[in-house]
Order: structure tokens, then sequence, then C-alpha cells
């Protein structure tokens, strides 16, 4: 199992840039960098070009919705040929509450609307064209970028119809709040099953928010302070309530240097192929999470 980790993308764009090598020198297999309100993550590893080269980058997640499939690969072509093909290009449809609230667009049929997105988006970013005219999605042609091979794709899941998306259309998939078992019993069958027939086994990438510290509770609440209206997102609230748990806090692996490392031993048993690490607490506790999380990243590789 890889341990790739979430930077940061709230700091100055140097600062992101540094965040970047430095995850490469711990050893990381991969940096994460997801799109929210602020720097948008495939033209912040355009900027990043070849530094860094021992390690691979990722999106998660970058929304559907707001953009056209061919300017989605556009970009993303750009940025693997920038950073000389170490791009996963992590997608999603995001939330109805973000999708009307912040673009004012309509949030229906998310599920055919992503399955029409990536009839679009496969072909072209493997430098073919399309010919979509769905119900959601009208594209023809193609985007030319030559000598670029296609970033993976994965694909955020939580309900059952879009985890077997992922695991048919997609490359594998992106989640979060999700424990061992669940991650067991249901998302690595779910994406393993749309992923019959297909030549590569799914990428199952796990969002694990994790702390090596002294003070769990008080952890726990940061992240409950922090967090706590993703549990009030329908696709997040779904993950959580099978799970028979209140708040994404609840997910939260915290305790000393043992506790942490046997938990992310108990995710690799449940079939994550790679856990992406999301550093919480005191900063003197993130420091702490980093170094064990680099550590057994050298162990791995």
């Amino acid at each position: 199992m890889e341990l790739g980790l979430w930077i940061d993308g709230t700091t100055p764009l140097p600062d992101i840039l540094d965040a970047v090598e430095r995850a490469a020198a711990d050893g990381f297999a991969r940096a994460w960098l997801n799109e929210s309100t602020g720097w948008d993550p495939l033209t912040v590893f355009a900027a990043l070009g070849e530094r860094a080269p021992g390690i691979e980058l990722g999106t998660s997640v970058v929304p559907l919705f707001p953009r056209h499939p061919f300017t989605l690969a556009a970009q993303a072509l750009t940025a693997q040929a920038a950073v000389g093909g170490r791009l996963t290009l992590g997608v999603g449809p995001s939330h109805a509450a973000l999708v009307e609230a912040r673009f004012g667009l309509p949030w229906d049929r998310p599920l055919r609307r992503v399955r029409e997105y990536l009839d679009v988006l496969d072909p072209v970013l493997r430098g073919a064209e399309a010919e979509v005219r769905g119900e959601t999605v009208t594209a023809v042609g193609g985007v030319a970028a030559p000598g670029t091979k296609a970033p993976p794709v994965l694909l955020a899941a939580h309900g059952p119809k879009m985890l077997a998306l992922a695991g048919e259309r997609a490359d594998g998939v992106l989640t979060i709040w999700t424990g061992p078992r669940l991650l067991a019993d249901y998302v690595v069958p779910g994406v393993t099953a749309g992923a019959a027939g297909r030549a590569a086994p799914p990428r199952i990438t796990v969002g694990v928010m994790a702390s090596v510290t002294a003070d769990p509770d008080g952890v726990r609440d940061g992240v409950a302070g922090t967090y706590g209206m993703a549990g009030t997102l329908p696709s997040y609230r779904g993950t959580l309530d099978r799970q028979g748990i209140g708040g994404p806090e609840e997910t939260l692996v915290a305790g000393d240097e043992a506790v942490v490392e046997a938990a992310v031993r108990r995710f690799a048993e449940a079939g994550a192929t790679e856990l992406m690490l999301f550093p919480e607490g005191s900063p003197a506790d993130r420091a702490r999470t980093v170094a064990l999380f680099a550590e057994l990243a050298g162990r791995s590789g």
C-alpha cells in the first residue's frame, strides 16, 4: 500500500510548491492537492513542473460540473506534460449544496452527468476524438497534446452506483470518512465489481485524518469543528451512516505511534492501495504524524 500526503492548498503558492518538495524528500508516494476556493491544483502542478521529481502528484478532487470535459482534458494534459507524466487526475461531481450555491448550476442526474462526462474525458485524454450528444453533455472533437500520455483518472465516490462507475469507467476510486471495515465490506467490493473484466485492478485511495498525539480527544474535537459540515452533505452522510457514526471526527485515527501504525495496517488489510494522509492536531502533532507516515512510506518503498 502506498502512502500519500494531502498538501494544504490555502497557503501562498511558493509554500505549496515547497511542501510538495518536502513530501518528496520524506518519501511519500504522492502529493495530493484539492480544489476549493483558492488555487487551481492543475495549474499549481504545472507551475511545479520538473521540481520534486521523486513524487507523483494527484488532484483530490477537481469538480466536474463547472467545467466542460474538453476544458478539463486540456488542463490535465497540460499539467501532465509539465510534470513529466506524474499526474493522477482525481475528479468528482462535488455536492449539490456547493454546485448550486457557488456556481449557480443545477444539480440533477449526477450519475448520468458523470458517466457522460467520462464518455468524453476518457478518449480525449488518450488523444482520440469524442462525439457525445448526451442528455447532460455535448462534445464533438478532441484536444491536441502531442506526446502526452493520458493520466490515470480516479473518481470520488460514496454511493453504490458511483462506486461501481469508478471501477467500470475510471482507474479506481477516491473516498474519505471511510474506516477499514466499511472499506473491506462495501467500498472495495463495489469498485471491484464495477471493474470486472478490466485488465488492471482498480486503485482504492482513501483519505484518512490521522494524528500522532497525546490528546486524541482534543484533536477529535478540532476535527469536529473544522469538518463537521461534511456530515450534512448527503453522500458523506451516507458513508457515516453506513458505519453507524455521527460525524467525520469519529473516523479520526489518533493516538501514539503504535496505535496509528496499527490502524494503517488495517487499511492495507481491508484493500486500500493508497492512504492519503490528512495530518491533524497541533503543529507538533502534525509534524509527528507526518514523520511516522514518512517512516512507514520508507518501509513500504
